[in-house]
């Protein structure tokens, strides 16, 4: 197989995260200003994006800090997951399934404890992609290099044989800061269409 090489983001990219609104309703619902649930859970969502702690102890820092009884931990956790996985994207899926055999094909995404499982469950991206690397499991996020760096190794290709699909225009300019090829997604035929570019010169100047 080539050595040419694609890498996706998730959230924004292969899944649909519009704003669904959760936080403020909870805020409503427990009568708190608005800003105070994201105030307080900050470093509870940071720590759970690099994996210092696990999902008992997250549950357990919103029944903590937001004063919830176990039944709406689960609801408030329910719905930050709902938004979190979202719909997914999928004529970008089917292309990207499209491209096995083609090319060589990860994902790169800062993530949440317990996201590995429930994107497995829903999506399959397990089967889509040969590698998977997130950042609660690296300890990790983008825009720092070493994740970029984590990425193109876990499929032992080259940075410069890399294009890397990302939402969010720092991380895309961090994966060129690393030597990778980056695109910014902002819709499935422009970003189709800077793949195609990609595999082609690939193939032109190997």
């Amino acid at each position: 197989m080539s050595e040419t090489c694609v890498i996706f983001d998730i959230g924004g990219v292969l899944e649909l995260t519009p704003d669904t609104g959760w936080v403020q309703r909870w805020e409503q619902r427990l009568t708190l200003p608005h800003g105070t649930v994201r105030r307080r859970m900050r470093d509870v969502w940071q720590a759970g994006s690099v994996g210092t702690i696990g999902e008992r102890q997250v549950h357990e820092q919103v029944a903590a800090r937001l004063a919830l009884d176990g039944p709406q931990v689960e609801a408030f956790m329910a719905d930050l997951w709902t938004e979190y996985l979202g719909t997914p994207n999928n004529e970008l899926i089917d292309h990207v399934r499209a491209l096995r055999g083609r090319c060589r094909l990860g994902i790169l995404s800062n993530s949440l404890v317990g996201a590995r499982e429930r994107e497995t469950a829903l999506y399959r991206f397990d089967e889509l992609v040969e590698q998977i690397v997130y950042s609660h499991e690296i300890g990790i996020e983008k825009p720092d290099p070493l994740a970029f760096e984590a990425a193109y190794t876990s499929l032992d290709v080259r940075p410069e044989n890399c294009l890397f699909i990302d939402d969010v225009a720092v991380n895309v300019e961090a994966a060129r800061a690393v030597g990778m090829q980056a695109h910014l997604f902002e819709d499935n035929a422009r970003t189709i269409s800077r793949i195609a570019a990609h595999l082609d010169a690939e193939r032109r100047f190997p």
